[in-house]
């Protein structure tokens, strides 16, 4: 059977290796003239930038479409851990090393904090290894149909209750530790499922396990090589890839079932079954025209954006300096009312800074830097002008890293605000899709498939389990799973 893939982005090929694993004849289908959708790189005067995501957990998913094909993953995509696995930096000038062991974290967070916060630490990892262990196979690792699939797991489900798996991530976190510091370093996850701690459910916290507990890698030649080694094992399988083609519609039998895709070129590539990577509320108004979005998405809640802006800088920065710093503001609860809250930008808010140049010395000439810096930021239902906005933020994040000494002496920079986000394809211009609220995860997120066109399945983020690396990799894996549901039953 024939399978065309819309998009060679993260669960596109993974979809398409598990696809071709299984014996189909696959062709992925890419508008942009690289692999990777969202993570894509670009290279200027000689530094090298990864443009999505930049923070890998959970390798053991990336080996298995890997393992579809044949593929080796270790030596697919060597993988180095990162330690520490952040590092913390306070506005009343604390840092905290979240290291990759955890009797080095327990040890860091006893010397910074105190020792009844390293008890209950301990007490904190127990209850995510159990929430984790309840929560993986049942609820994210598997394909509903509805949300009455829930009764398939009832064990998992009192167990998900008992363990306060429905109650607020802040709360169920607070238990465990005092400190209101050291609680941000187990809740702030929840701003990339785009809510808020104090109104994301407990069940989030398994992004937290997957990146505190279970580590941060950093993959040779960073995050781009992730899905190049995708699309490399897929073509050594037999698979075929081809980089800039846009697909302009998606192609429907009488009876509505998928029939293959419409390119802008005018060509057509017919197929059994077609996967869509594309944003879901932007497949609907662009690639199924006709076909009104379901209602889960007509009135659909989205995470807030993000401002990226990748800088190469001359100079090197202070030794010792981590690969992934998260620079918290005084602010908490005031800065994420305003931003998922009220649409507005944080009046004092918390940044990420990645530094790949620590961990990797070939992304910038000798002696050089490489930022990814990253503020939380409103979608574009929000109250921000990017238009008079723009140069204003580019300032800030620029006396940001100087006051952070951070070198500032800028060569190559590009920012990326949710306007740009907008016009790559993503709904409101927030990369981060729809927002994980209770009514928007699980069995309640808009499903990968569509009953009115059968053999059309979605991957992605907006669709189900949700965002992150390691979710996209299961959406692939769910879209292929759903591809051959389908060609079974036409068989």
């Amino acid at each position: 059977m024939r399978v065309v893939v819309v998009g060679a982005g993260l669960s596109g090929l993974a979809a398409a290796c598990h696809l071709r694993g299984a014996g189909h004849d696959v062709v992925v289908l890419e508008r942009e003239d690289q692999v990777g959708g969202r993570a894509g790189t670009f290279t200027e005067q000689g530094f090298r930038f990864d443009t999505g995501p930049v923070v890998m957990t959970m390798p053991d998913l990336l080996a298995e479409p890997l393992r579809a094909v044949g593929a080796d993953p270790a030596a697919a995509v060597p993988l180095r851990r990162v330690d520490p696995s952040y590092r913390a930096h306070y506005a009343d000038g604390t840092t905290l090393d979240v290291h990759a062991e955890m009797d080095a974290l327990r040890k860091e967070v006893e010397r910074t904090f105190s020792a009844a916060d390293a008890q209950g630490l301990d007490r904190l990892l127990a209850w995510l290894e159990r929430l984790h262990e309840t929560e993986f196979d049942a609820f994210l690792d598997t394909n509903y149909d509805s949300p009455f699939d829930l009764a398939r797991s009832p064990r998992r489900g009192l167990e998900l209750l008992r363990l306060g798996g429905f109650r607020s991530l802040d709360r169920v976190v607070s238990q465990h530790l005092s400190d209101e510091r050291l609680r941000r370093v187990f809740s702030f996850q929840a701003l990339y499922a785009g809510v808020s701690p104090q109104q994301a459910r407990a069940v989030l916290a398994v992004i937290s396990y997957m990146d505190v507990v279970r580590g941060v890698f950093y993959p040779e030649g960073g995050m781009h090589a992730v899905p190049r080694a995708l699309a490399d094992a897929l073509v050594a399988a037999g698979g075929t890839v081809r980089t800039g083609v846009p697909v302009a519609e998606v192609l429907r039998r009488a009876d509505g079932s998928a029939a293959g895709v419409l390119l802008e070129s005018g060509d057509v590539e017919l197929a059994d079954a077609v996967v869509c990577t594309a944003d879901l509320p932007v497949a609907y108004d662009r690639l199924l025209p006709g076909l009104r979005r379901p209602r889960s998405l007509r009135r659909a809640a989205y995470s807030p954006s993000a401002v990226v802006w990748h800088v190469g800088v001359r100079g090197g920065v202070a030794p010792g300096t981590a690969h992934h710093n998260i620079h918290f503001g005084h602010q908490w609860p005031e800065a994420f009312e305003a931003l998922v809250g009220r649409g507005a930008l944080m009046p004092d808010p918390s940044r990420l800074v990645t530094v790949p140049s620590v961990s990797d010395p070939t992304v910038a000439p000798e002696g050089d830097s490489v930022f990814y810096v990253l503020e939380p930021v409103p979608h574009l239902g929000g109250d921000v002008d990017w238009a008079t906005e723009r140069e204003p933020m580019r300032e800030r994040l620029l006396g940001f890293l100087a006051d952070s000494d951070y070198p500032t002496d800028v060569v190559v920079e590009r920012l990326v605000d949710p306007v740009d986000w907008r016009d790559q394809g993503m709904a409101l211009g927030t990369p981060f899709a729809l927002a994980h609220t209770f009514l928007q995860s699980g069995p309640f997120r808009p499903r990968n498939v569509d009953r009115r066109v059968p053999g059309l399945v979605f991957a992605g983020s907006g669709t189900t389990p949700g965002v992150g690396v390691p979710m996209v990799l299961l959406s692939g894996k769910h879209a292929a799973q759903r591809v051959e549901a389908h060609l079974r039953g036409r068989g």
